[in-house]
């Protein structure tokens, strides 16, 4: 296990494999580890090295205050950790959150990022699951909290069609978030929305989107190439919210593929894929 010490509290990360570095950001109640057979994956027999973080007051992560758990402060955290680090540029994914975290990053860092991947991620909070933008809502999230069986009856409902890899992994990772972030960053990602900014973006930009994700709307894709024309988009068509647990070998051959082109700062002019496509 390794961390850094930041402004806002311990970082924690894992890291896997040898040379060119990749950096895996992880969803809301969630941590690095939903990353972790990906990392294995996409290190072996290649010459890469594999960061998966996790976002403060998540996973392993401490937060400093209440202020460390916004979206804008996490792409912050993202940079800190380049830095500490010595990473001056390196391709970034982001799954859920993580994946709109990512993009933010790329907005406001392009000059550190190679380019781009976001799995499930909103580009306008209001796609997310009603229940997840409920609980962006301080008094609802406490109200969850001091009610465990309210938390479990949720999870219950939002995972039912999940595997139990899927079900075992957020049950573990939501004992160890904190109530404020908890609510703060889900808050902070429903109220967001991409699309004014996301023109300027001139990275390639991947997008991977389960056609039966009941967290985040499947329609994202739609939104993502409307404002990034370029950008190539991936549905998976037997998986919910975590491609990478219900189609991982598909999953990872978008993935690998995308991150072992040459590095470049131009997107592709004719880059996009269908949203039609299923390889």
């Amino acid at each position: 296990m390794s961390s850094i010490v930041t402004d806002r509290g311990l970082l924690h990360f894992e890291t896997i494999g040898r040379g060119r570095p990749i950096i895996l950001l992880h969803g809301w109640i969630n941590s690095w580890a939903v990353w972790r057979e990906s990392m294995i994956a996409l290190a072996a027999g290649r010459r890469l090295r594999v960061y998966a973080l996790d976002f403060w007051g998540f996973g392993d992560s401490a937060g400093g205050n209440s202020q460390a758990f916004d979206l804008g402060t996490y792409v912050e955290m993202v940079r800190q950790f380049m830095d500490n680090l010595g990473i001056a540029r390196a391709p970034i994914a982001g799954h859920s959150m993580g994946g709109t975290v990512a993009l933010q990053f790329a907005l406001r860092h392009p000059d550190r990022v190679e380019r781009v991947a976001m799995v499930g991620s909103p580009v306008v909070g209001t796609t997310l699951n009603p229940f997840l933008q409920l609980a962006g809502y301080g008094w609802i999230a406490n109200t969850v909290w001091r009610y465990p069986v309210i938390l479990r009856l949720i999870m219950h409902i939002l995972l039912a069609g999940d595997s139990e890899t899927v079900q075992q992994m957020i049950s573990r990772d939501v004992q160890r978030t904190c109530v404020t972030s908890f609510f703060r960053s889900i808050g902070d990602l429903r109220d967001t929305d991409l699309r004014p900014a996301l023109p300027a973006l001139s990275l390639p930009t991947l997008g991977l989107f389960g056609a039966n994700d009941n967290i985040v709307s499947p329609r994202n894709a739609d939104l993502l190439q409307q404002v990034v024309p370029h950008a190539e988009v991936r549905h998976f068509l037997r998986s919910r919210h975590f491609p990478m647990v219900d189609e991982p070998e598909r999953f990872l051959h978008a993935l690998r593929r995308f991150f072992e082109q040459e590095p470049t700062t131009d997107a592709r002019p004719n880059g996009a894929i269908p949203c039609a496509a299923s390889s």
